[in-house]
């Protein structure tokens, strides 16, 4: 056999065993708009099903198959399944994707907390000014968790959110407020005692 036939056969094996088919971008957009409209219909088992299936080639539909796993919409919750769903959309660039994994992790969903590796998934997402991101980033910061404690870049983040509508982060800079304006005041003694 030679060497051309064998170099050719052998990557037709490579090909079929990788699974590495490709869909086209018209057909995976089509696919995913299918995917869309059985979940805003309420079918969440087929549109898991659809998203699923193209999940490997689209990361927003990983992500959606993600939070379904998380949530156990149209199939059983499984956080372990989720997280690395969430993981592939984020590692494609989606700083939403970034934001659910770091939320997951802080908070444990799949067993203990695990801050440290929370922290670079939500620093990225914060970035991008996603607003959940920017609360969690925002109390560990304020608490010290696994950064240094920082009052001012606290404040920021939670303004940030605030802003963006996150009502948690509204209560957590009123409190840092009220805090900063007790220590700071301080009453006129008129007996000088």
């Amino acid at each position: 056999m030679s060497i051309a036939r064998l170099s050719f056969t052998f990557g037709i094996c490579v090909l079929f065993a990788g699974g590495c088919v490709t869909i086209p971008p018209e057909e995976r957009e089509a696919t995913f708009k299918q995917g869309v409209a059985a979940y805003d219909a309420g079918r969440y088992a087929e549109a898991f099903q659809i998203f699923n299936s193209i999940s490997d080639e689209d990361a927003a539909a990983a992500r959606n198959a993600g939070l379904m796993l998380r949530k156990g919409q149209g199939v059983p919750r499984d956080p372990g399944r989720a997280l690395i769903l969430l993981e592939e959309a984020a590692g494609a660039g989606l700083p939403t994707a970034d934001a659910d994994v770091g939320e997951m992790l802080l908070d444990g969903e799949t067993g203990k907390s695990e801050p440290e590796d929370a922290l670079p998934y939500l620093q990225v997402a914060a970035a991008s000014h996603h607003v959940i991101a920017e609360y969690h980033l925002g109390t560990m910061y304020e608490r010290g968790l696994v950064v240094p404690k920082d009052l001012d870049k606290a404040r920021r983040l939670y303004a940030e959110a605030a802003a963006g509508g996150v009502e948690d982060a509204k209560a957590r800079l009123a409190a840092l407020d009220g805090e900063q304006n007790r220590t700071q005041f301080r009453p006129y003694n008129s007996y000088g005692r």
